[in-house]
């Protein structure tokens, strides 16, 4: 069986002191940290970029799942990486070459993965699911924080897994979005391994952050 995982988006985190959020994942005993990269064009807000991603690994060795949230991704793989990306995930809707980009990532020597938002078909993935290391399924429209969980994307997850399973594919899939302890077993009966959460961690206080991660994690 996969291993189960609670990554917290640090998008949800302490913006005047993301070290502080970053260490206080770690000092829960999480394993990855998810960080959203923003361009203000492809989603309608701004995060940060390679230069916070590089400054808060010199003080980490968690896995940093960077997801980039941009018109042109492939622009940006090089800087991500040399800032010290463990994974750097791409989005299926832009124009670009998506293969192309996979195999830059993978040749740097890191995982790669792809992602789709709510509204798009599922269909596109199927070409790339022998290249990835992770799929990604947006569970809100990609943006801001804080929306409401869309059950429906668990469809797709679901068919994705079932795919994964009779290809004997080895990809992590991972939903990201409005996930809280409420979503976790519809969750893993649809195939999910990673679980993106950023209001519902940071809220939490430290006994509700462990609840959590152990409501996912203990399913080894």
């Amino acid at each position: 069986m996969r291993k189960k995982i609670l990554a917290p988006s640090i998008l949800a985190g302490n913006h005047a002191n993301l070290s502080e959020s970053l260490m206080l994942a770690e000092q829960d005993g999480r394993e990855w940290i998810h960080l959203d990269i923003m361009d203000g064009h492809f989603v309608p807000n701004l995060s940060f970029g390679p230069q916070t991603v590089s400054d808060l690994r010199k003080n980490s060795s968690i896995f940093f799942d960077v997801h980039l949230m941009l018109d042109q991704p492939h622009r940006y793989i090089e800087p991500f990486v040399e800032a010290g990306a463990d994974l750097i995930s791409i989005h299926l809707e832009p124009e670009y070459d998506h293969l192309n980009s996979l195999n830059k990532i993978k040749k740097a020597g890191i995982k790669n993965g792809i992602v789709v938002n709510p509204d798009t078909p599922i269909d596109g993935l199927f070409p790339f699911l022998k290249h990835v290391d992770l799929v990604l399924f947006m569970t809100v429209f990609p943006g801001f924080g804080g929306q409401k969980f869309i059950e429906d994307v668990l469809l797709k997850a679901k068919e994705t897994s079932m795919i994964r399973e009779s290809e004997n594919l080895d990809f992590l899939i991972e939903v990201d979005g409005g996930v809280g302890p409420e979503h976790v077993i519809p969750c893993l009966e649809a195939g999910v391994d990673i679980f993106v959460a950023g209001t519902a961690y940071y809220k939490l206080d430290q006994q509700g952050r462990n609840r959590f991660a152990e409501s996912i994690e203990k399913v080894q």
